[in-house]
């Protein structure tokens, strides 16, 4: 297949956690033999922050603006089998307008961003990313949830055929390697600064560390407030490319997971950080969701946190039932959650016979 997507970033790591599951996902369907050409906006603060200039065996078509890129995307759209757009794709209405005024490639919309579109679907705000606020145009819509959401896509945005495409992780990249001394921990944390996740990290993170001053604990991530909680055993990364990821965690004794509040109100929505801490082998500790239990097992894979008590002794858990449990987590990621496992499940929701015939749109005036 020749696959088209309209995103918001491939290129840069940087404050978001859309480039790095495309670039797993795109390299596994290269590998699979199919055709891919992403577009994405190049704006200043990806481009100042650019970790990726080009996908190997693929297209990456960085514009200025729609106009100047109009006539390119049409004619790949035009030779396309499938296009498509995705959350918070700058160009989201421009690119649905063109996707949606054909019927030769499959129409996809996919939400990475499912718990931010419900709620604000909850608050009655509108999704800049879904034109006309409908979805109903599109073949297929894949949501990076599962669960109850799929259901609200399909009552409140009209989608007629729905299915979850969960986190992955590209093995290839994230893997066990040597620890470096410069990220020893014994917790560790990777994430962009989120307001929502703030309380959650000062109870498993910010407050194990004010109590256990003997320890050693680091965070890395973007966009971190100068009045952030810091204690002299805390240590800061501000940015983390996706090539250090593995070091980092290799580096932990112990890797927290914590989830952002919509995420985990609705649960069924695992991080992509996740996957990659489990397939470089590091011990996971994580707050509680719906769902988790769907893609590790409590208290055998991963280990489970509401409370600094909880992390405290989790941190007293010895090597040797940290390293059994981060072995069997590692072996399970790399059997359901491979960016190639979840290409392949893509390739098969694009040719069930219900979403392999386009729809004929008929013009609202006809």
């Amino acid at each position: 297949m020749k696959i088209v997507i309209f995103g918001l970033t491939i290129s840069s790591s940087w404050g978001n956690g859309h480039a790095t599951l495309w670039r797993g996902l795109c390299k596994a369907l290269i590998q699979m033999r199919h055709d891919i050409v992403f577009y994405e906006r190049d704006v200043p603060y990806y481009a100042n922050m650019r970790d990726l200039d080009h996908i190997p065996g693929g297209r990456l078509e960085l514009y200025a603006d729609w106009d100047c890129v109009r006539q390119q995307a049409s004619a790949d759209v035009a030779d396309a089998d499938v296009a498509i757009i995705t959350s918070y794709c700058p160009d989201s209405s421009a690119a649905t307008d063109l996707v949606l005024g054909q019927n030769h490639a499959l129409r996809v919309f996919y939400d990475l961003d499912t718990p931010i579109t419900l709620a604000l679907l909850d608050a009655g705000q509108r999704v800049a990313y879904i034109s006309s606020s409908t979805l109903h145009g599109f073949d297929l819509v894949l949501s990076y949830s599962g669960g109850r959401a799929l259901d609200e896509f399909r009552t409140r945005l009209g989608a007629r055929h729905v299915a979850p495409l969960y986190g992955h992780v590209d093995p290839g990249v994230h893997c066990p390697v040597q620890p470096l001394p410069h990220y020893r921990a014994d917790l560790s944390y990777i994430g962009t600064y989120s307001e929502d996740r703030q309380r959650t990290l000062e109870a498993l993170l910010v407050s194990p560390a004010q109590l256990q001053p003997d320890r050693r604990f680091l965070i890395a991530g973007a966009q971190y407030p100068q009045d952030f909680p810091w204690s002299s055993n805390m240590y800061f990364v501000r940015h983390l490319p996706p090539a250090e990821h593995a070091a980092f965690f290799c580096s932990s004794r112990l890797t927290l997971n914590v989830t952002r509040r919509a995420m985990a109100e609705t649960g069924w929505c695992p991080s992509g950080r996740l996957f990659e801490a489990a397939a470089c082998g590091a011990p996971i500790i994580s707050d509680r969701w719906e769902g988790l239990d769907a893609f590790f097992s409590p208290g055998e894979e991963i280990i489970l946190a509401g409370s600094a008590t909880d992390v405290i002794a989790a941190l007293g858990a010895s090597d040797q039932q940290l390293s059994s449990m981060a072995r069997r987590a590692r072996e399970r990621t790399l059997e359901e959650h491979s960016s190639s496992r979840r290409a392949a499940e893509l390739i098969q929701l694009l040719e069930l016979p219900s979403v392999a015939e386009p729809c004929v749109l008929i013009p609202a005036e006809a």
